[in-house]
């Protein structure tokens, strides 16, 4: 129900936490820094230190490492994340923006359950971020609390990944009404309405349109307590037919939303379609697998933990998403 690992990678580069006083790494020379586009620099401070402050930690990144030479950047965790947003952060990367001409990546928020809940990460106006940084072909986002996304055109923009434990409607709509020509990877996690997730199928219609979304061709939906919703609608949605992967795992998948995607448009052409964290029946996973192995689609039909609870006084059965708070 939360996120336990920082990222690994982005952008193809391995995550390297940069050393500050508030970051909790071990200190390290400047000379014995990697070379400054070979890694993905991360970049963050102590999540209760009321002493530290993120743009402070960017400033001695700043001075230690070639930023005109960084490739890619993983904001960490800013002070009190869950009581305020990342202005300071915002703030100090267009500041820099002229000095980071080769910036292809970059994720706001990598912050894990310990530091933060990611329901209880506070963010912003993300789209000031893509605007000011057009050369872009990697974004993500991690906290849905306060997250904002007006539609925006972002030429270069070839993946999109936004993680949250309740997506905005607003929001949702605001990405659906993005124009992102290069776009090929779009990974959203739409969440539960408990924690401010209250999309529907409706605020995603012109992602399953494709209108704006030429060069899709890996759609993640997922994460999301409407799974089976989001599968009936990209039974027919013209997306799928321009797929390779599909992704609609993580969620509050039964046999009603898998038995809506097998009757729907053919998903032969997909390479692999990702169905993990399921409450699928052992019969339907024979189903999909019967109906879609042979054609060469992978599958990932994985339980993980998924669990389920039944209420012993009326019966009601409980599912949860893979990450809620």
């Amino acid at each position: 129900m939360t996120v336990g690992d920082h990222l690994h990678e982005l952008g193809g580069l391995p995550a390297f936490d940069f050393p500050t006083a508030d970051s909790g790494s071990p200190a390290r020379s400047v000379d014995t820094l990697p070379a400054a586009g070979s890694v993905a620099w991360r970049i963050g401070v102590a999540a209760y230190d009321e002493s530290g402050s993120w743009a402070s930690s960017f400033a001695d990144f700043a001075d230690a490492v070639d930023l005109t030479q960084v490739r890619a950047l993983i904001v960490g965790c800013w002070t009190d994340a869950y009581d305020k947003g990342p202005d300071e952060v915002f703030a100090a990367l267009l500041a820099a923006a002229d000095r980071l001409p080769n910036l292809r990546a970059l994720f706001i928020g990598d912050i894990v359950g310990e530091e933060c809940e990611i329901s209880w990460i506070n963010q912003g106006q993300v789209t000031v971020l893509l605007e000011g940084f057009p050369e872009l072909t990697e974004f993500g986002v991690r906290g849905g609390q306060d997250l904002e996304f007006a539609p925006v055109r972002h030429e270069r923009l070839e993946k999109l990944t936004v993680e949250t434990g309740g997506l905005d409607a607003e929001v949702v709509r605001g990405i659906a009404e993005s124009d992102l020509p290069a776009l090929t990877h779009l990974d959203l996690w739409l969440g539960v309405a408990e924690y401010g997730g209250d999309a529907d199928t409706d605020d995603l219609a012109p992602i399953l349109a494709g209108t704006h979304l030429p060069s899709l061709k890996h759609l993640a939906l997922r994460n999301s307590e409407i799974q089976d919703e989001i599968c009936a609608a990209l039974a027919s949605a013209p997306v799928v037919a321009r797929l390779d992967v599909l992704d609609v795992s993580m969620g509050v998948l039964t046999d009603d939303g898998a038995a809506a995607l097998l009757s729907g448009q053919p998903l032969s052409h997909l390479s692999f379609l990702d169905l993990h964290h399921n409450y699928l029946s052992a019969e339907m996973g024979t189903r999909l697998t019967e109906a879609l192995e042979p054609a060469g689609v992978r599958l990932d039909l994985d339980r993980d933990d998924a669990d389920e609870e039944e209420d012993e006084d009326d019966g009601t059965v409980w599912r949860y998403v893979a990450v809620g708070e």
